[in-house]
């Protein structure tokens, strides 16, 4: 579209390819690598070998969530989460949305907004695909939810896990009974590619909890990191 506007206008155009970027402490692998880690596509990069980007995976979403707080000595750290919890907070302000054993937090959608990643006291609270898109920290926390497991050593998408308010999968049902194969891919497309947003928010650094002890320990194996 913008190619045919210039030449409607006869205005030259100037096409240049990006060869790298700043995200992920500029690691092209490190972008690879979750690729293939989340089987979006397939790539060489089996592990963060070389990768100057800081990720660990951890078996408690608690110790995750202070490992975060404890590098957000520039308010450049957050917690997101994949959208597997209902908003209980909304209509009960007292209430916690994302319990995982006796880790305790709330949605930070109801004061910031898009402005989360920013509010100071939203260190203490997680944000979701729906707010943090193009935006970064230095530091990212994720917890990928029940939504994403390993099965057969496989990765598994499981849309019934997602909060039944979550748009992006809505009417997956009905479209399962239509076309199964393309909605299954669709959804599967859906889902890893949340979690590739969510984890590529960080500049520095990744932190990972996932709900799935399985998928934690793929993780840890393919990373090459402890």
């Amino acid at each position: 579209m913008i190619s045919r506007f210039a030449a409607e206008r006869g205005a030259q155009l100037e096409v240049l390819q990006l060869a790298s970027q700043f995200r992920c402490a500029g690691s092209d692998g490190y972008l690879a690598w979750i690729d293939d880690v989340l089987e979006i596509r397939p790539t060489a990069n089996r592990t963060l070998a070389g990768s100057p980007l800081e990720f660990r995976v951890f078996d408690d979403a608690g110790e995750m969530h202070a490992a975060i707080e404890a590098r957000n000595t520039r308010n450049k750290a957050r917690v997101v989460a994949g959208y597997c919890w209902p908003w209980k907070s909304k209509n009960t302000p007292g209430a916690f949305d994302i319990i995982i054993g006796e880790y305790e937090r709330r949605w930070n959608l109801t004061t910031d907004g898009s402005l989360w990643i920013v509010a100071p006291e939203s260190i203490r609270e997680v944000g979701c695909i729906h707010t943090c898109q193009g935006l970064e920290v230095d530091y990212i926390g994720v917890i990928i939810g029940p939504d994403l497991v390993m099965k057969e050593s496989r990765l598994q998408t499981v849309p019934e896990a997602r909060d039944r308010f979550d748009k992006s999968i809505k009417g997956y049902r009905k479209d399962l009974a239509i076309d199964p194969r393309g909605a299954q891919e669709k959804i599967d497309r859906i889902i890893k590619n949340t979690y590739r947003t969510l984890m590529t928010r960080g500049m520095k650094g990744c932190y990972v909890y996932a709900t799935d002890p399985a998928l934690r320990e793929h993780l840890r194996q393919r990373s090459g990191r402890s």
